[in-house]
C-alpha cells in the first residue's frame, strides 16, 4: 500500500513530461508554421489538465510519505523544464522501494482550518465597505459594517473558549464551521443595510468559535519540545491567509458578486468539515474524558504576557492599517503601494516561521523572544513614520516582518507554557478577544488622538517600548534563564 502514492506521482510526471514535449515539439510548430492554432489550444488544455493531476499527486506523497519538501519542490521545479520530469523519474524508481506511507498527518487539518478562519477574515478587508455602500449604507454604517465582524467575533472567542473546555475542541471546531459557513451563504440574502448588519453579527460570532478550538487541539497534539516550531508553522497559515486572501477576494469580486464571493469561502469550510469528520472524529473520542474533568481556571503572570502580547500586537497591526495607506499616499505613491508593502512584511514572516530557522522558537526562551519581537516592531514603526523613501518603506516594513516572525510564535508558546489541557481552550478564547480588542484599539486611539502620519507612527513605537520595559521587569524578577526555553507547567 506504501508505494501507490510514488507510483501515482511517477505515472502523472511521465505523462506530465510527455504532454510538455508534444505541446513544444508539435503543436507549436504546428501554430506557426503551418497555421494550426488548433493544436496548441487542445495540448494545451490536454496538458493543464495534466498538471493539475501531478500537482495533487505531489500533494498526496507530501502528505502520505512525509519526505523533505524540497523534493516536492523539485518535483514542480521539473515540470516546467523539458525532459526534466524524465530525469526526475529515475530518481523516484531508485527511491521507490525506501519509502512508505506514514498515517495521514491529523496536524495539517488542522492547519487548514486555522487557514480558514484567517481567510475568511481576510476574504472581507478590501470588499466589505464597498459592498455595504452598493446595499444603501451610508458610510456611518458601512463602518459599523466592517467593525461589526470583529465586535462580535471577541463575544464569539470567549464563548467558544468556554465551551471547548467543556464539549471538546472536535465538537466545537463541528459548530463553528457549520455556522460560520451557513453564515457566509447568508449574505445571499442581504438586499439592505440592516439585513448585512444582522448577517455580520451572526457570521462575526459564529466565526470566533473556530480559532481558540483549533488551536487548542493543535497544542494538544503536539509534543512539548515542538510548541515553538509549531507555532511558527501555525503563524505561517496566518500569514498566508494574510497575503492570499486580500488579493483573492479583489480578483473574484471583479468577475462575481460580493456574495458569490463568500459562498466559495463558505465551500472551502464545507470541505474542511468533511475532513473533520473522515480524519478527526477519533480525537473527539479522546476529549471525552477530558471534557468531564473540571479543573477551574488560574490566571497567572505567563497568561498576562500573552493576553497582553496578543492585545499590543494587533494594536500595531491596527495602526498598520489605518495609518499605512495614508502616509504613502502623503508621500506622494499610490494607494496599491500600500498594499504591496504590507505583502512584503507578510512574506517576510512566512519565510521565517517555515524555514528551518524557525527550530529557534523551541530552544529559545518565549519571553526572550517576545521581547526581541516587541522591539522590532516599535522600532520598525518608527521607521515608518521617519521614511520618506519607497526604499526606506521597504526596509521597515521587512524589519517589521521579522518582528512579528519573533512575536506571534512567543506569546502562542507562553500560553501553552501558562495553562494546563482543561483549561487552554477558555484561556485561547480570551486570547483571540484580546486580539479582536487590539484590532479595534489601534485605529481607534489614534483617530481619537487625532495622529496622523509621523506622530502616529512614533506613539505607537512608545506604545510599544513601554510593553517592552514590562517584559525586562518579568525577566529580571524570573529565576528563569532568559536564553534558554523553559519547562511549561505541570499538567
Amino acid at each position: 500500500m506504501g508505494i501507490y502514492p510514488i507510483r501515482f506521482l511517477r505515472i502523472m510526471g511521465i505523462l506530465d513530461g510527455l504532454s510538455l514535449i508534444t505541446l513544444l515539439c508539435i503543436a507549436m510548430p504546428l501554430k506557426y508554421y503551418a497555421d494550426m492554432p488548433g493544436f496548441v489550444t487542445v495540448n494545451g488544455s490536454i496538458h493543464g489538465g495534466i498538471f493539475i493531476l501531478y500537482a495533487l499527486s505531489i500533494l498526496i506523497v507530501q502528505l502520505r510519505i512525509q519526505w523533505n519538501v524540497s523534493w516536492s519542490l523539485l518535483a514542480v521545479l521539473v515540470a516546467f523544464i523539458p525532459f526534466g520530469n524524465f530525469i526526475f523519474e529515475l530518481k523516484l524508481k531508485k527511491m521507490e522501494k525506501q519509502l512508505s506511507s506514514k498515517p495521514f498527518p491529523k496536524h495539517w487539518l488542522v492547519y487548514a482550518i486555522i487557514f480558514f478562519s484567517f481567510f475568511d477574515l481576510f476574504v472581507q478587508l478590501p470588499i466589505m465597505s464597498t459592498y455595504a455602500l452598493s446595499v444603501g449604507a451610508t458610510t456611518f454604517i458601512a463602518g459599523i459594517v466592517v467593525g461589526m465582524y470583529s465586535f462580535m467575533n471577541t463575544f464569539g472567542n470567549v464563548f467558544s473558549g468556554v465551551f471547548t473546555d467543556k464539549m471538546g475542541a472536535f465538537r466545537m471546531l463541528v459548530i463553528g464551521l457549520t455556522a460560520s459557513s451557513i453564515s457566509l451563504l447568508c449574505y445571499q440574502l442581504v438586499d439592505d443595510s440592516t439585513t448585512l448588519i444582522i448577517v455580520r453579527c451572526i457570521h462575526g460570532f459564529s466565526s470566533g468559535f473556530i480559532t481558540p478550538a483549533a488551536f487548542t487541539l493543535l497544542a494538544n497534539m503536539r509534543r512539548e519540545s515542538e510548541q515553538g516550531s509549531g507555532s511558527a508553522v501555525t503563524g505561517s497559515f496566518v500569514g498566508i491567509a494574510a497575503i492570499v486572501g486580500p488579493a483573492s477576494s479583489g480578483i473574484l469580486a471583479s468577475k462575481i458578486s460580493v456574495p458569490n464571493v463568500l459562498a466559495l469561502v463558505a465551500v472551502y469550510g464545507v470541505i474542511i468539515l468533511i475532513g473533520l469528520f473522515l480524519f478527526l472524529r477519533k480525537e473527539a473520542l479522546r476529549e471525552k474524558d477530558n471534557v468531564k474533568k473540571t479543573e477551574k481556571f488560574q490566571w497567572n503572570s505567563g497568561l498576562m504576557k500573552a493576553f497582553g502580547g496578543a492585545f499590543f500586537l494587533m494594536f500595531s497591526q491596527g495602526v498598520l492599517a489605518y495609518l499605512l495607506p495614508i502616509y504613502v499616499e502623503d508621500l506622494g505613491y499610490s494607494s496599491r503601494m500600500s498594499g504591496t508593502l504590507l505583502s512584503v512584511f507578510g512574506i517576510v514572516a512566512v519565510l521565517i516561521f517555515i524555514l528551518p530557522s524557525n527550530r529557534i522558537f523551541d530552544v529559545l526562551n518565549s519571553k526572550y523572544a517576545l521581547l526581541v519581537g516587541v522591539g522590532l516592531l516599535a522600532i520598525s514603526q518608527m521607521a515608518i513614520g521617519q521614511a520618506t523613501t519607497i526604499l526606506w518603506l521597504y526596509a521597515a516594513l521587512a524589519l517589521y516582518g521579522v518582528g512579528f516572525a519573533f512575536f506571534f510564535p512567543s506569546i502562542n508558546k507562553i500560553l501553552i507554557e501558562s495553562t494546563k489541557k482543561e483549561t487552554r481552550g477558555k484561556a485561547y478564547g480570551y486570547f483571540y478577544a484580546f486580539f479582536s480588542f487590539g484590532v479595534v484599539a489601534g485605529s481607534s486611539v489614534l483617530g481619537a488622538l487625532n495622529l496622523t502620519g509621523t506622530p502616529g507612527f512614533m506613539f505607537t513605537g512608545l506604545v510599544l517600548l513601554s510593553f517592552c520595559v514590562v517584559i525586562i521587569t518579568s525577566i529580571i524578577r524570573s529565576k528563569d534563564n532568559p536564553f534558554l526555553s523553559t519547562e511549561k507547567i505541570t499538567e
